[in-house]
């Protein structure tokens, strides 16, 4: 049985950092595009090494850790391609956070679906993952948006995803935290 309710503070961790990326966007609008890129590099890097985290502290759980690992994978990879090469084409690089924003988003969709057995109120972590691709989806048919725009558009997924994750991350804390006898419990069993 997958049990996140012991690894809340990761989701928690995921969730600040995208608010603070978020944050980041919307006071300092105009920075130049180089530094988006990295920015935007370096919150899917560490995103990324959250996300393969949380699907290796959940292997000891669940057979449905991969989609955590590759999740994470995915965003690492479209980070490390963002830092290693900045002189990228501004469609090329809408390309690529279109890609990242719907593959993360599909993989956050199909944890929650999977997570729906044993998991009340999955819906944050589904919703978080339709952000994400309806995100990916707007950058694909809006490939001439403008930096300041498109910076917009980034930090304020940022924040509605950073938000969804905190309030996720909160709720399990709030069930880890119970005392171990409850009657309540926060997982569905499947047996």
């Amino acid at each position: 049985m997958l049990n996140l309710t012991r690894n809340w503070w990761v989701v928690i961790v995921r969730g600040v950092l995208a608010i603070l990326f978020g944050l980041i966007t919307f006071f300092w609008p105009y920075l130049t595009f180089l530094l988006l890129i990295l920015t935007f590099g370096a919150y899917a890097m560490v995103d990324g090494v959250f996300a393969m985290l949380t699907g290796v502290v959940s292997s000891k759980y669940s057979a449905r850790w991969w989609v955590f690992l590759l999740e994470g994978v995915v965003s690492f990879a479209a980070g490390l391609i963002a830092i290693l090469r900045p002189d990228l084409t501004a469609a090329a690089l809408i390309a690529l956070l279109a890609a990242w924003a719907i593959l993360t988003g599909a993989l956050e969709i199909a944890a929650a679906i999977r997570l729906r057995r044993e998991l009340t109120n999955e819906w944050m972590l589904a919703l978080g993952g339709f952000a994400s691709v309806a995100l990916g989806v707007l950058l694909f048919f809006q490939p001439a948006t403008g930096g300041l725009v498109l910076t917009l558009m980034i930090g304020a997924y940022a924040l509605i995803f950073g938000i969804l994750l905190l309030g996720l991350g909160l709720r399990l804390r709030k069930w880890d935290m119970r005392p171990r006898g409850s009657n309540q419990e926060p997982l569905r069993s499947t047996r």
